[in-house]
């Protein structure tokens, strides 16, 4: 572990010095502050021991958190620290309410493709997660140092399985994401992808009939940007847009604001443009995850199932090829692996 400077920060003086904070609340920082979490289950297994945090360098940022490389226990980690604002109570309270939702999340899922949570703590105004430190940064970061369509077809496969697999997980909880994109995907020394950033996520039962725009607007399903119910397969229409970041490395509606790509979307049924290069298997998936009519979007265990599919012929060392006919809903994609054989290729316009 490369040498870190060290600093432990266990009164509100010290953390307020961090964030940049103004003002004299260190009255707030009594212990009894730690007992208004609400629905976040069991806080004595996981409340951090502010004695054992060391800070190190800030490595990214947000409108109202910072993230850090720390020590924990003497285990490198992450902290994102949350600062809550004191003066703005609309602001204060949909932030709690993300901070409240991301320790809940966290510290009940379990599995190789989800950042690990380990401790978390609130000491008002200033609240923080620990988490595993993901060393490779997001996805987003890593395509962005790489050439347009440069990804090769195994490395694709590589990532979105496990992206599929951290959300196939996540939706056998009952679990909506509401915000997958590639900068809440992370990597680690072994490049594996861990689905991270719990804070606009919900249980589908109380979510289920919920409206409102959830998320980011260039990967945001159409029916969430405009304000109807939706389900589960938000996060999948999330997945189509990230599967077509692996194949063309690029930003998704490059050249438009946010809003215009939302709009595009939602009223204009128009989706980024489909690599030339890439495999019709993976172009075909893609088009089905970013359908406009949720019903017609696969589940997380048929991607999952393709993707293996496709992961194995690819290992084996099987050509694949897909019969000469447009990819449709209807067309199974289990077909066009079948042996992992056929004829010939063909182009596939880009249609919701």
């Amino acid at each position: 572990m490369e040498v870190m400077e060290k600093r432990r920060w266990d009164s509100l003086e010290s953390w307020s010095m961090l964030l940049d904070l103004q003002g004299n609340g260190s009255d707030q920082g009594n212990d009894n502050n730690n007992d208004d979490w609400e629905g976040v289950g069991q806080r004595e297994e996981w409340m951090a021991d502010l004695s054992q945090l060391f800070i190190g360098n800030k490595f990214a940022s947000g409108s109202n958190s910072r993230i850090y490389r720390g020590i924990y226990k003497q285990r490198a980690v992450a902290i994102k620290m949350v600062r809550i604002p004191e003066q703005d109570q609309q602001k204060k309270t949909i932030l709690e309410k993300q901070f409240n939702s991301e320790v809940s999340f966290l510290s009940r899922l379990y599995h190789l493709n989800i950042v690990q949570f380990i401790a978390a703590c609130k000491k008002p105004p200033v609240y923080c997660i620990i988490t595993e430190y993901m060393s490779q940064g997001t996805l987003r970061m890593y395509l962005h140092k790489k050439e347009p369509y440069s990804l090769s077809t195994e490395t694709i496969l590589r990532l979105a399985l496990d992206i599929s697999r951290g959300m196939q997980y996540l939706h056998s909880r009952g679990v909506i994401h509401r915000d997958l994109k590639s900068h809440n995907l992370l990597l680690n020394d072994e490049m594996r992808v861990k689905v991270a950033d719990f804070g606009t996520s919900c249980l589908e039962t109380q979510c289920k009939e919920s409206k409102g725009n959830m998320g980011t607007y260039r990967w945001m399903a159409p029916e969430m940007i405009k304000e109807k119910p939706y389900t589960k397969k938000v996060d999948v229409y999330s997945f189509g847009i990230v599967l077509w970041e692996l194949t063309t490395a690029l930003v998704p509606y490059q050249g438009m604001t946010p809003v215009q790509a939302a709009y595009a979307a939602s009223e204009k049924n128009l989706r980024p443009p489909l690599s030339t290069t890439s495999s019709p298997v993976l172009n075909g998936l893609i088009k089905r995850c970013w359908s406009a009519n949720p019903s017609k979007r696969p589940d997380f265990n048929y991607i999952v199932s393709i993707l293996e599919k496709y992961d194995e012929c690819l290992k084996e060392g099987l050509p694949i090829m897909v019969v000469h006919q447009e990819l449709r809903f209807g067309a199974s994609l289990f077909e066009l692996l079948k042996g992992c054989m056929a004829t010939t290729t063909s182009s596939i316009p880009v249609q919701a």
